[in-house]
């Protein structure tokens, strides 16, 4: 995944839903300034440094319909931990795009370089009615090897596998959402939220909400160790546009029993993905209609006030902007710290720190501005979508454009333990 251009927040994401295995391609500092500089593609770069015939991994989901796979598995003579596979023409492997001489890396969740030849036909014989393998072609595997680089399920194509997490993005109408979400335990006492009931022609019908999914994250945010009130909440915060993850609850199962996180395999329905479209039938037209704020729209920008007294680890949150532009925003709220007591949401730009107006301030200096602030510090913060609209229509943020502050205490305390979230800190800036 190429991630220079992808926001802070998007790839510690994307490094917490990787598993124990990571790798990464990287420049150093001055490498990079100079790149940049000479106007150098850095995409390209990256293509090039992997080098000729290299092709990523492929995950494939092998379906039985047959008494057999349709594959065989062969050792590689004269290297140990290495198996070659090969499809029966037609059979269940070739349709779940297992190609004839590839190279079987991985076997429902088994490095097979630690398996014998024989504990694999075991595996293979024992599986019920399907089998997921990662596999590569021999020439890429050796373009690998020539850079000492593993093969991992996170790099691979996954276009076939099942139960994958779906994105959403939703814009409310004037009746919400139109959905509701219930708590609920599994089996094995895990608890899931997940979504009972979408309204006819409502936002989350248009957005593709399905009854029955389960609810992984709100705005990227992981809704595994909260509550029902806490999930809500998160959603209400969001304001008047919110985007889901969800799933088939059959996935849960499926995903842990491989150990690989769903998350690395989500599609973005607004995307285009020529499959989700054939997947999801085309929806009535909207009894309620949706509304994109435009200049004549008046919406409502949640501006805060927020009082942050500095805990025993900081002030909880942390700050980041957008590269070589003036501005700050809030780029992530340590669980039950300080910040979030004090409504700051993940996302909410920075306006004033003490009553100084920081909008045109580099984030460098804006931290300066907070840790020389003492023990108290007073932010003044807008949503996004809100501070855009402010801006567009030429509107200054004054206190009498804050939100009452019951609205705020509603909003950002829900009667319940705070979650324990797992936080990533990838930067230098943490407040």
């Amino acid at each position: 995944m190429f991630v220079d251009n992808v926001e802070h927040m998007e790839v510690a994401h994307r490094i917490q839903v990787s598993g124990s295995h990571l790798c990464f391609l990287v420049l150093d500092k001055k490498a990079y300034e100079q790149a940049v500089s000479e106007g150098c593609d850095l995409r390209e770069l990256a293509k090039a440094s992997r080098g000729e015939g290299w092709r990523p991994p492929r995950l494939c989901h092998i379906t039985r319909d047959a008494p057999c796979l349709g594959l065989n598995i062969q050792p590689v003579d004269g290297e140990k931990g290495k198996f070659t596979v090969s499809s029966v023409k037609g059979g269940a492997a070739e349709r779940a795009g297992v190609k004839k001489g590839d190279r079987l890396i991985w076997i429902d969740g088994a490095m097979v370089s630690e398996l014998t030849h024989s504990a694999i036909s075991k595996m293979v014989k024992k599986s019920n009615s399907h089998m997921t393998m990662l596999v590569i072609d021999s020439d890429s595997e050796k373009s690998y090897a020539r850079r000492k680089m593993p093969i991992l399920p996170a790099m691979a194509n996954a276009e076939n596998m099942p139960y994958r997490p779906r994105r959403l993005h939703l814009v409310m109408g004037p009746e919400g959402y139109g959905f509701l979400l219930r708590q609920e335990k599994t089996g094995t006492g895990r608890s899931i939220h997940m979504v009972t009931e979408v309204d006819k022609g409502s936002p989350a019908e248009l957005g593709r909400v399905k009854e029955g999914e389960m609810l992984l994250e709100v705005n990227g945010e992981s809704t595994e160790s909260l509550s029902h009130n806490q999930v809500v909440s998160k959603i209400r915060q969001s304001g008047q546009q919110v985007t889901l993850t969800t799933m088939p609850p059959q996935g849960q199962d499926f995903y842990t029993k491989l150990g690989l996180s769903p998350l690395l395999f989500c599609v973005d329905v607004t995307s285009g993905n020529p499959e989700e479209q054939k997947e999801i039938p085309v929806t009535p037209k909207p009894a309620l209609p949706l509304f994109e704020p435009q200049e004549d729209v008046q919406i409502n920008p949640n501006v805060r006030r927020c009082i942050v007294e500095r805990g025993s680890a900081g002030f909880g949150f942390h700050l980041g902007c957008v590269q070589q532009k003036p501005g700050t925003f809030i780029s992530q709220v340590a669980a039950g710290g300080p910040g979030e007591m004090s409504g700051l949401l993940q996302g909410d730009v920075v306006v004033e720190v003490n009553g100084q107006n920081v909008e045109k301030e580099s984030v460098e200096d804006v931290i300066l501005h907070v840790k020389r602030e003492g023990d108290t510090l007073s932010v003044l913060v807008v949503d996004q979508k809100g501070y855009d609209w402010l801006k567009k229509n030429g509107k200054q943020i004054t206190v009498n454009k804050l939100a009452p502050i019951s609205e705020v205490e509603e909003n950002v305390s829900c009667g319940a333990e705070p979650p324990a979230l797992k936080a990533v800190d990838l930067s230098d800036d943490s407040t």
